[in-house]
């Protein structure tokens, strides 16, 4: 349990409330797979602003759940606000992603859902 995402700050935003929690979990897997899914299409197709607009989506609560890749999915967001078309941003972009995929499946496991 929790070895691909931290509940630190979620248990204290939902004041240990575990419906709450769970809630939140059920959240976390509702948006953030999909939006990486949308990020990583708008990557691979140097579609700039999409990207932009699901990285920017997802930071709260990859930051939430501390899943650790924060600074990788900024870097992304800014690949695509910049239109930094001279940079290669596909290795930020694996990092991010296999942190999703990873905490999703655990949260899926821990959470039974």
């Amino acid at each position: 349990m929790e070895q691909h995402y931290k509940l630190f700050r979620v248990r204290e935003l939902a004041d240990n409330d575990e419906d709450f929690i769970a809630a939140l979990a059920a959240a976390f897997l509702d948006e953030v797979p999909e939006d990486a899914e949308r990020l990583k299409e708008a990557v691979a197709s140097k579609d700039y602003f999409s990207a932009y607009q699901a990285a920017h989506k997802m930071k709260p609560t990859i930051d939430l759940f501390e899943l650790g890749v924060l600074n990788d999915l900024i870097e992304v967001q800014d690949w695509g606000k910049f239109e930094r078309t001279e940079t290669d941003i596909s290795e930020k972009l694996d990092i991010v992603m296999a942190a999703v995929n990873n905490a999703s499946e655990e949260i899926k496991s821990d959470f039974g859902l």
